[in-house]
Parts: C-alpha cells; structure tokens; sequence
C-alpha cells in the first residue's frame, strides 16, 4: 500500500499498524509523539491497534514546552 508519512509517500504492507509505523520510522522520542491520520488524532490507547489504510495521510506530532 502506498501512504504518506511526514510529507512523503512510502510503500508499506496492508496490516501495519501506527506502532509498527513508528517503529519502522524510528521515530524519535515514541512515547511523546501524537499522530494523525488523515487530520485525525489517534488515541493513545489505540497506538497498537490502530491499522492504517492504502492512501491514509500520516503525520507526527511532537508538543513542546518551553518559556522564560
């Protein structure tokens, strides 16, 4: 299946999940990323769950924290 993650299409098998996802994109810091399918948030507690479709629109969010 061909999907878009961070901007780019990738080619993945049908099945992956989002955590497979993050694994696969050594995705820095897993446990402080929120991601979003197609504009959507995933919840955390479906991360290993979650399967991911031909087309979908994937992207990785980090929040950070910051101020004086």
């Amino acid at each position: 299946m061909t999907i878009t993650v961070a901007g780019k299409k990738k080619e993945y098998p049908q099945g992956l999940t989002v955590k497979q996802l993050i694994e696969a994109e050594d995705v820095e810091s897993p446990l402080y990323v929120t991601v979003t399918i197609n504009d959507d948030f995933v919840k955390s507690d479906e991360i290993e769950t979650k399967v991911i479709n031909d087309g979908d629109v994937i992207e990785f969010l980090y929040f950070m924290g910051g101020g004086c």
